[in-house]
């Protein structure tokens, strides 16, 4: 431990007893530079969404330096250090230890469920806030003070998948299709659950890994099996290239309801040829919110592109961190922690960010969208389902 070096002079007994107090707490020596990890999948299939994510953490962490971060009164630039976590656990994990051995002071990551939850011990091994767009709830039940959600998690999202088949489809035969994953695995399960408790029958529930894209023969078990709803956990690509199997054996009068990986700009350029095509969402889009044309218009202006995912919420969990680090004027990693369990922050975009003891958003929806056009169109949304 460090100590501040004292003034010679006689001291008392009193000064004494307070100052020896604030020796063993330490000083708490503000740098002229903090780094903020941020973890995403960088490259590879799902390389858009990270890289939305990474350019919303991006465009806070440039305004903030432009406004003049201060901690204590004293001017603090923040760093970013990006890696790439290539959608992979064990990656994960190596890149994780990256961060930590850099020096980070809070980690922005990860995406995919199973990265977060590989990576949730190195970051508490060493007290550093983990703020994750991941949905499976196994994230925040893993029992780490250091793990933070920033949307509604995969159990709501079960519920909404059941309660929306209910009321939209007059269906009664589904199919449950998975990537494999953590978080598709159990997505899908939860959602199969609430289906069943539906009255609707599973007549075909298939896994497959999350690069998968040749589907001729599920097609074809589709097809057999006469399926009017097909609900799948399945990434946008390989949704696509299930519609080209399912035009190639003349089956597309079929409804397909996804989840968030589904609901993206690529998804919406491919020609899709089936009845209908939803998605439920934890991810609201950024037009949804009144601060939202705002964001979009400095977010265009910065990348040159539109964005993909969920950018909105990690420039709001930029800008709440730092709201963390001002409020306990620090930038001890546990005292980060511990200023974020307790904070209300007030998040550009989104409006707050809050979190229960377990690291839950307690403010999070499930929104249900449909296909139209060139857009996603908000269909219904909730917080209970």
């Amino acid at each position: 431990m460090k100590f501040c070096l004292l003034r010679r002079g006689a001291i008392s007994l009193l000064s004494l007893g307070l100052l020896t107090t604030t020796l063993l707490q330490g000083c708490d020596n503000i740098p002229a530079t903090i780094k903020i990890g941020v973890a995403q999948p960088l490259t590879g299939n799902l390389a858009p969404l990270g890289q939305d994510l990474l350019n919303g953490v991006t465009l806070a962490v440039e305004e903030l330096n432009k406004e003049g971060f201060k901690i204590k009164g004293r001017p603090v630039t923040i760093e970013i250090i990006a890696v790439d976590d290539r959608a992979n656990a064990e990656t994960g994990k190596e890149v994780a230890q990256q961060l930590v051995d850099a020096g980070v002071v809070a980690v922005i990551g990860h995406l995919n469920s199973g990265v977060s939850i590989a990576a949730a011990p190195i970051y508490a091994g060493k007290h550093i806030a983990q703020l994750a767009i991941s949905t499976n709830p196994k994230f925040t039940a893993l029992g780490f003070d250091t793990t933070f959600r920033l949307v509604a998690n995969d159990t709501l999202q079960a519920k909404a998948i059941g309660s929306f088949s209910v009321s939209k489809f007059a269906a009664t035969k589904y199919a449950a299709l998975d990537d494999g994953t953590p978080y598709g695995k159990d997505l899908a399960a939860g959602a199969v659950v609430e289906l069943n408790n539906a009255k609707k029958e599973v007549v075909l529930q298939q896994s497959f890994d999350d690069k998968t894209t040749q589907f001729g023969e599920l097609a074809g078990k589709l097809k057999a099996a006469n399926v009017e709803v097909i609900v799948t956990t399945l990434s946008d690509f390989q949704v696509i290239a299930l519609m080209d199997a399912l035009k190639k054996v003349a089956f597309t009068n079929i409804q397909i309801l996804g989840a968030d990986t589904l609901k993206t700009t690529l998804m919406l350029n491919a020609s899709t040829g089936v009845k209908g095509l939803y998605a439920t969402s934890p991810i609201l889009e950024a037009r949804e919110f009144t601060a939202g044309a705002a964001f979009l218009e400095r977010y265009r202006a910065k990348f040159k592109i539109e964005p993909v995912y969920g950018g909105h919420y990690t420039y709001d969990a930029m800008h709440v961190l730092a709201a963390a680090i001002r409020r306990g004027e620090s930038v001890k990693p546990e005292v980060i922690v511990q200023s974020l369990r307790k904070i209300d922050g007030y998040a550009p975009v989104t409006g707050s960010m809050k979190w229960n003891e377990k690291g839950e958003l307690r403010y999070g929806v499930i929104s249900v969208y449909s296909a139209r056009g060139p857009m996603w169109e908000s269909q219904v949304r909730s917080d209970v389902w």
